[in-house]
């Protein structure tokens, strides 16, 4: 995997990366640091990154065990260090599951899966950063 990223000069603090799979996307700083506040911080990018890749995880286990999963949504809430390194702390996903007869134990084993084996990025956080998780499952 990899990954190039650009600076933008002309926008601040702004960036533009450019990954292995040929996709572009911008981070952007805080006003207080010299950014315009015109896209996502590079931390917001980590967290929505980590919600995404358990997201996957979680719908791939389930329609692999045959059920009628029809949406996911994660939410997830982070506490940072106060002094450098920021690092994340304390990371709560929230897992929002809809579907078809999900049954509880199915999707909290899925979300178990992920951040136990599955998941690189949750894994990954999870040397610094306490994670809990919590799940919700909605009929339709």
């Amino acid at each position: 995997m990899e990954c190039t990223i650009n600076w933008a000069p002309g926008m601040g603090m702004a960036f533009v990366a450019e990954t292995g799979s040929g996709h572009t996307l911008v981070m952007d700083g805080a006003p207080d640091g010299g950014g315009r506040n015109l896209a996502p911080r590079p931390m917001e990018t980590v967290l929505a990154g980590t919600g995404g890749c358990t997201a996957y995880d979680v719908v791939l286990i389930l329609k692999r065990g045959r059920h009628d999963v029809r949406g996911c949504q994660v939410q997830v809430k982070a506490d940072r260090a106060e002094t450098d390194p920021k690092v994340f702390t304390k990371i709560h996903m929230h897992f929002i599951v809809t579907g078809r007869g999900l049954p509880q134990t199915a999707v909290e084993r899925a979300v178990q899966l992920s951040h136990e084996k599955y998941c690189s990025a949750s894994i990954m956080l999870g040397k610094t950063a306490e994670i809990t998780t919590s799940v919700e499952i909605l009929e339709g």
